[in-house]
């Protein structure tokens, strides 16, 4: 019993390690690798990948419908013994005869049991089991196969873009969280010291009640505002985890993983890099969904083509090989070639009006895909300088909402440090510190503003970002 035990407890502590080393799992990534790893593992990513497999295998299936088509086949026969009789006997037709046209004229022939003549000698031919082994070569070419191969051509381009899409998509999301979770980090930090000074002034002040040098309710102002400092920076926390979980998945990592993010916002946030951005012509033929429209537009006009196909000829042919074999004493009478070809050729007359009909059909959709595409270009434009118009203001901001945190900033330490003193109010400290949460808000959305905007217009141009 006690070995059990001891087992018993070794196999527990094992399980808790194991398990406590699951859960402290660290991923320490920078932004370059935060990226890489969601394009390997993230879920969209790989789907994106299977569809660009997918779109080669049905190229290769249409394809393959034009290359020869070869199939072996075994056909087993039994006559039950019967044997074939030719001519008549006695001048007289036999039972069951039929007649059949050869060179020497019409001949009767009759299938009956064996029999045996006058002589001892059975008549007619046996026909014994056979067994026939057969190879089949065949190929078929239409028209309508020669354009479906471009169709699949044009489908595997726009698959291929759409993942490429995805992956700028990935790397954008990656990069957006990113960001905002440095930003919530050092909202955190710089909360943290202002409540710091907070709790510090506020039992600084409630001192100063007790030997009766100020009055309880300053010193009560400040406990609520230290207070409400520390809801905010819970709730700041709150969304922090929640932009965590938010990487996590965007990651594919697993759930229980524990992140840390290494590259400094300062390295991201970089508002000369986003200024030039501003500079930069836009090139329409490089987005990628005006390359999509490209090849809707290929696609269309194709299908024109795959729709007049059907007025074209079909060219088929084929070669057999056969192989037969009696398993009986005799040979019997074999009446199968060993190789056999063909060739024919096929061409659609008249089908009452319904190839025109598609025909027509298929114009009206390329023209419709033309009027899409000439829409959307359009829009692009106006998308561009739309963006463009969004980061110049996202960066204005930010320049307004940087220099206005540093000096509520600046502000809260000056009025904390005079409130020592006595030298300020607790009515003045307490605004102050609601300014500088304000600001602190404020400076988080202005550099999402200028991430968003950003990559907002590098995904536009088609920048790596």
């Amino acid at each position: 019993m006690k070995l059990k035990s001891v087992t018993l407890v070794i196999a527990l502590a094992a399980l808790a390690m194991c398990a406590e080393a699951q859960e402290s799992k660290t991923l320490r990534l920078s932004l370059e690798e935060a990226q890489h790893y969601a394009l390997e593992h993230n879920a969209a990513m790989q789907n994106a990948n299977l569809e660009t497999r997918k779109a080669e295998l049905n190229r290769w299936k249409t394809l393959s419908t034009m290359l020869p088509q070869v199939k072996a086949g075994f056909d087993y026969q039994n006559m039950c013994g019967y044997t074939m009789n030719f001519g008549s006997r006695g001048g007289s037709m036999l039972p069951d005869s039929m007649i059949i046209n050869t060179p020497m004229g019409p001949m009767p022939i009759s299938f009956s049991l064996p029999t045996t003549t006058e002589d001892g000698e059975s008549g007619g031919i046996a026909m014994n089991p056979s067994g026939t082994f057969s190879i089949t070569a065949s190929v078929a070419i239409t028209g309508a196969q020669i354009v479906g191969t471009m169709l699949q051509n044009i489908a595997m381009q726009m698959t291929d873009i759409t993942r490429r899409q995805t992956e700028q998509q990935t790397r954008s999301n990656v990069k957006n969280v990113y960001v905002s979770i440095l930003v919530m980090e050092q909202t955190v930090g710089l909360l943290d010291s202002s409540l710091a000074n907070l709790e510090q002034l506020a039992a600084t002040s409630q001192s100063a009640v007790d030997v009766g040098a100020a009055e309880q309710v300053d010193a009560d102002k400040l406990l609520v505002q230290v207070a409400s400092m520390k809801s905010s920076i819970n709730s700041t926390r709150r969304s922090l985890q929640a932009l965590r979980n938010s990487m996590l998945l965007q990651l594919g990592a697993d759930v229980n993983v524990h992140l840390e993010l290494t590259t400094p916002i300062e390295e991201i946030l970089s508002v000369d890099a986003a200024t030039q951005l501003l500079g930069k012509g836009f090139d329409i033929t490089q987005n990628y969904n005006y390359q999509l429209l490209e090849q809707n537009e290929k696609l269309a006009r194709r299908n024109v083509t795959m729709a007049r196909m059907d007025l074209t000829p079909t060219f088929s042919a084929y070669y057999q090989y056969s192989a037969k074999t009696y398993f009986g004493k005799d040979e019997g009478f074999n009446m199968t070639p060993p190789n056999m070809v063909g060739a024919s050729v096929s061409l659609p007359i008249f089908t009452s009006g319904t190839r025109t009909a598609n025909i027509k059909s298929a114009k009206i959709d390329y023209q419709e895909a033309l009027n899409t595409k000439r829409q959307a270009e359009d829009g692009l434009k106006v998308q561009y300088n739309q963006l463009s118009y969004d980061l110049a203001s996202a960066l204005e901001n930010y320049d307004i909402q940087n220099r206005n945190l540093d000096v509520t900033k600046r502000v809260f330490d000056n009025l904390t440090e005079k409130y020592k003193y006595g030298r300020a109010s607790s009515l003045e400290v307490t605004n102050a510190s609601t300014d500088i949460i304000s600001a602190q808000s404020n400076y988080i959305q202005a550099v999402m503003s200028v991430i968003s905007a950003q990559l907002a217009l590098e995904n536009l141009l088609n920048i790596e970002n």
